[in-house]
């Protein structure tokens, strides 16, 4: 999966995250994996999101954006105190502004453009204290599928 980004490409959308949390506590990921192993991609994100403990920041306002590359299956999920500040479309505007890309084969605009919107919102309801913020959440993009199980 990992070669689906290009060193550079992997570099920028690090940089895209990091220019995003700059202004706010928020803390904002990328997973990409091959194919989603659930038929909703969104069921899927929250799997994720959970393995990734991006439910254990202190604001509760982690955000994943969520990519199975060769199911083209795209989500974008967050915490439960972003969920309760962003507007009701805001989940659904965000996701379709970053398909709008994808449809033209432009992933790596549709990745950032999401990104930048987040983090709007995460500046706007979440920002930045310098006297107790920190990064909680590597910034790295993680990569990977479904744990086999046991039984396998």
């Amino acid at each position: 999966m990992k070669a689906f980004l290009t060193p550079e490409q992997d570099a920028a959308l690090v940089a895209a995250i990091r220019n995003a949390e700059v202004q706010t506590s928020g803390e904002i990921r990328v997973h990409l994996e091959d194919v989603c192993p659930t038929p909703e991609p969104l069921d899927r994100a929250a799997q994720v999101f959970a393995e990734l403990n991006m439910h254990k920041t202190a604001a509760r306002n982690g955000v994943l954006f969520y990519l199975a590359w060769e199911s083209r299956q795209f989500a974008v999920i967050g915490d439960a105190a972003i969920n309760a500040a962003v507007p009701d479309d805001f989940w659904e505007t965000t996701k379709e502004a970053v398909l709008e890309q994808f449809r033209h084969e432009k992933y790596m605009l549709g990745l950032e453009r999401g990104i930048n919107m987040v983090g709007e919102q995460l500046r706007h309801y979440f920002p930045y204290n310098a006297h107790t913020d920190q990064n909680e959440l590597d910034d790295s993009i993680s990569f990977g599928g479904p744990k086999p199980s046991p039984d396998a």
